[in-house]
């Protein structure tokens, strides 16, 4: 397993050794709100799968703050991605997530 991903949520580091360190200031910060995020995105995702931008809209977040917590979601089965793409809130593509009946 690399440097970046963990099993769990609780343990996923927040960033890389050979990152700078405003990023591992960042990180630090991070911590604070992180679990608020997982569940809310959680929370979201069980009115049924959505993209970034549907999720942030679900939720209150902020779409960027969506994508920040996806792939730690995703790496701990969490969320799985469903293979759609579907239009962001910018008209753009983006990859559709579910919550797995398991995780809800």
């Amino acid at each position: 397993m690399s440097d970046y991903y963990s099993d769990t949520l609780d343990t996923l580091p927040l960033f890389r050794r050979t990152d700078p360190v405003t990023s591992k200031a960042a990180a630090a910060d991070a911590k604070t709100f992180r679990g608020e995020h997982h569940a809310a995105i959680l929370a979201a995702l069980s009115q049924g799968p959505a993209g970034a931008s549907g999720i942030a809209a679900r939720c209150g977040l902020l779409a960027h703050q969506v994508n920040k917590r996806i792939h730690e979601l995703a790496k701990c089965g969490r969320i799985v991605a469903t293979g759609k793409i579907v239009t962001s809130a910018s008209g753009r593509g983006e990859r559709e997530w579910t919550a797995p009946a398991a995780s809800r």
